[in-house]
């Protein structure tokens, strides 16, 4: 029998390395993982929350987590997500994603933006706001690749990385004004997949080509056809 949605999570957590004290852990570092995936999944956004949340449903817990010491503190979530490697942590959540909806994006729409994570700043220290990029699929409705973009950069060094995440044959990939660049068209043509990006005026003179470009073919009512196999063929009339 397959495993459900939440023993599977467990099942993949249980090899992640446990960077704390052997002889001060008092709760299991899986038990502590799939609470706090569980509640954010939930909407909860902070410790107090999660440890809230863990004991208003501590009962559907104990069906199939360990808990030897009962529900965790608070403050022992926060203290184990900040000596956890956020990296290890990252493909298991990949893989458990991967598991409950497959992991083939071949022929499927894949959608890359950025978004900037809200209450991520910090104006005390200097820490700026954290900015994600995102690659996610729409047949399958789930994000399958996530990288932070470095403080230092932009989305368009990002994106390249993000790409070879990817199975990118036959997919289309659509990318806003920030990724409209002949590297990342070049990558994704080379991975045989197909872009669709956003155009802005910002690329020199390339908007007014185009521009130019579909006018005319507009206006002369021009016809295209292209041969799929066969005797099929696909004619585009502009």
């Amino acid at each position: 029998m397959e495993d459900s949605a939440h023993a599977l999570l467990l099942r993949i957590f249980r090899d992640l390395p446990d960077q704390r004290m052997p002889g001060k852990v008092t709760h299991k570092l899986h038990d502590i993982l799939v609470i706090t995936v569980c509640a954010v999944i939930s909407g909860l956004e902070c410790w107090t929350q999660i440890e809230d949340f863990a004991i208003a449903n501590e009962q559907w817990f104990r069906g199939f987590l360990d808990l030897p010491n009962g529900i965790p503190s608070h403050d022992t979530f926060g203290k184990v997500f900040s000596v956890i490697n956020p990296n290890e942590f990252e493909l298991r959540i990949q893989k458990w994603i991967h598991c409950l909806v497959g992991s083939n994006t071949q022929r499927k729409h894949i959608a890359i933006d950025g978004k900037t994570l809200r209450k991520s700043f910090d104006t005390a220290s200097g820490k700026t706001a954290i900015h994600m990029l995102n690659a996610y699929v729409y047949e399958n409705h789930a994000v399958f690749g996530q990288l932070k973009v470095d403080d230092k950069t932009n989305e368009i060094t990002a994106i390249p990385k993000l790409l070879k995440m990817l199975q990118l044959k036959d997919a289309t990939v659509t990318i806003d004004a920030m990724g409209c660049q002949k590297d990342i068209a070049r990558q994704i043509i080379e991975n045989h997949g197909h872009y669709v990006f956003s155009l802005k005026g910002n690329q020199g003179t390339l908007k007014d080509d185009v521009q130019t470009f579909m006018d005319d073919l507009i206006s002369n009512g021009s016809q295209r056809s292209c041969k799929v196999s066969g005797n099929l063929s696909i004619t585009h009339n502009y």
